[in-house]
């Protein structure tokens, strides 16, 4: 179990009637016929109880599920997408709040916006704002919680040249812990626009976003793979080649076991592989220019990277990472690649357990840089990639080895790195490194919760307490 835990509570039979019918959305708790199901979150590894689920159908729904857990004294737990791996989406004993069904888009082609809800993943947000030839930053599974991802940051494909999510965030409708509906944006509630901007789903739950977007026509992507023996070369390639990679260029360095996929070849599958997965959005007849350095860059076993609608990319490894398998990981924010760190990855990535398991090194420099550290509650604004370490697996039973892999690998490249992390790939690793992973902005963050949650009621998070 990771998080908080709770015994499992049975909530007074009369009070759940009273709050069905004060809610459109379903309302369900143990015994209900859609109850197991609405409990499973996207790792596996997570298995709680919840005595209440919620699944909102608009705003009002929201602003009863909070007064109905802050009356009934219940813990709560808002879930957007589901991906966050360490379970804050659920709880044992208290409420959920679902918005997976609050996903409509609305693009606003003429100003370059997208009007998004509450649930909506990037799949939705990807496929609605291409139709238009727009797009705007995001991960890299587009099963993933548009809110979910935004409000820690938010990095993709395109955040070399355009930034992270929050960069790109206008303004955001909020219930906050008191069952308020509050608008947020540069002008209005201020504070509370700055702490969304990184700061977790500590300060409410954000039922709407509108997000600037960018002209992207069709992009030249795709994975790149090596033979995992070549990773030390195409890793000081990557280092170096990134330093002077135009904006619109992007690209993350990968470990992985070939999956038996149809896209890789029998004779492949099985085999340790590093890849370079690269998201060029310039001109068409500059791309094959632009990529060929990443191809000369080792021998290559298997290239599938050419021209691609945006929203492919962006989902080109959802069906090799569904809900219901088991997740562990650990990451670091890193100034350089040394060749120290280099080094590490040269000597643990071999043992790589299995083919859902990934070492992924991803870039946060270009536009990200361009806003200072105290712009937005997201701190480090100076770094120039990110790295995680995730043992994947279907059978729970194997996780014990992989979380001990996991976690010798990130022993090894912690020393090297800058002392904190991204906090939507933060486990349940305690006050201090989520202190550290927000650096200078925690006061500032502590003084804006106990403004707007000074009970905690937010608490199923990455925690920021409130300022006493």
């Amino acid at each position: 179990m990771i998080g908080e835990r709770l015994q499992t509570q049975v909530v007074d039979p009369a009070v759940i009637a009273e709050l069905r019918s004060s809610v459109r959305g379903a309302v369900m708790e143990p015994g209900d016929a859609e109850y197991d199901l609405a409990r499973h979150v996207y790792n596996a590894m997570i298995e709680r109880h919840p005595a209440v689920i919620i699944r909102c159908h608009d705003v009002a729904d929201v602003m009863t599920g909070v007064n109905f857990a802050r009356e009934q004294d219940l813990v709560l737990s808002v879930r957007s997408g589901g991906h966050n791996v360490t379970g804050f989406g659920t709880n044992d004993g208290g409420v959920v709040l679902d918005l997976g069904a609050m996903n409509t888009v609305r693009i606003d082609p003429e100003q370059k916006i997208a009007h998004v809800s509450g649930g909506a993943t990037w799949g939705d947000l990807d496929h609605a704002a291409w139709a238009f030839g727009l797009a705007t930053p995001g991960g890299v599974i587009s099963t993933t919680g548009v809110a979910g991802l935004g409000l820690g940051g938010g990095f993709g494909h395109l955040t070399r040249q355009f930034g992270l999510v929050i960069d790109n965030m206008l303004e955001a409708d909020v219930v906050t812990a008191d069952g308020r509906f509050v608008h947020a944006s540069a002008t209005e509630h201020p504070d509370l626009f700055w702490a969304l901007r990184g700061g977790g789903g500590n300060f409410g739950v954000v039922t709407h976003l509108t997000l600037r977007l960018h002209e992207v026509a069709q992009v030249y992507g795709g994975p790149i793979f090596y033979p995992l023996s070549e990773q030390g070369r195409v890793l000081r390639f990557y280092r170096d080649f990134m330093r002077r990679a135009p904006r619109n260029l992007s690209a993350f360095f990968g470990i992985h076991i070939a999956p038996p996929a149809p896209f890789v070849p029998e004779p492949l599958q099985g085999h340790l592989a590093c890849a370079i997965v690269p998201c060029f959005t310039g001109p068409a007849e500059e791309a094959e220019a632009m990529i060929r350095p990443i191809r000369d860059a080792a021998p290559v076993a298997l290239d599938l990277a050419g021209p691609i609608p945006y929203p492919v990319l962006n989902s080109l490894f959802d069906d090799l990472l569904p809900r219901g398998l088991h997740h562990y990981w650990k990451a670091d924010f890193v100034h350089d690649l040394s060749d120290a760190v280099i080094a590490e990855h040269e000597h643990w990535g071999p043992s790589i357990p299995t083919f859902q398991s990934l070492v992924h090194v991803y870039p946060l420099d270009g536009a990200v840089h361009d806003v200072p550290a105290e712009a937005t509650a997201f701190a480090h604004r100076d770094v120039n990639f990110v790295h995680i370490i995730a043992g994947i697996d279907a059978n729970g039973e194997r996780m014990g080895a992989h979380r001990d892999w996991v976690r010798q690998y990130w022993s090894a490249l912690h020393p090297h790195s800058a002392g904190s992390a991204y906090v939507n790939f933060l486990m349940d690793e305690g006050a201090e490194r989520v202190q550290a992973t927000y650096s200078g902005n925690y006061p500032r963050l502590r003084q804006v919760k106990h403004t707007w949650d000074p009970g905690n009621l937010f608490r199923m998070n990455q925690n920021i307490p409130p300022e006493q």
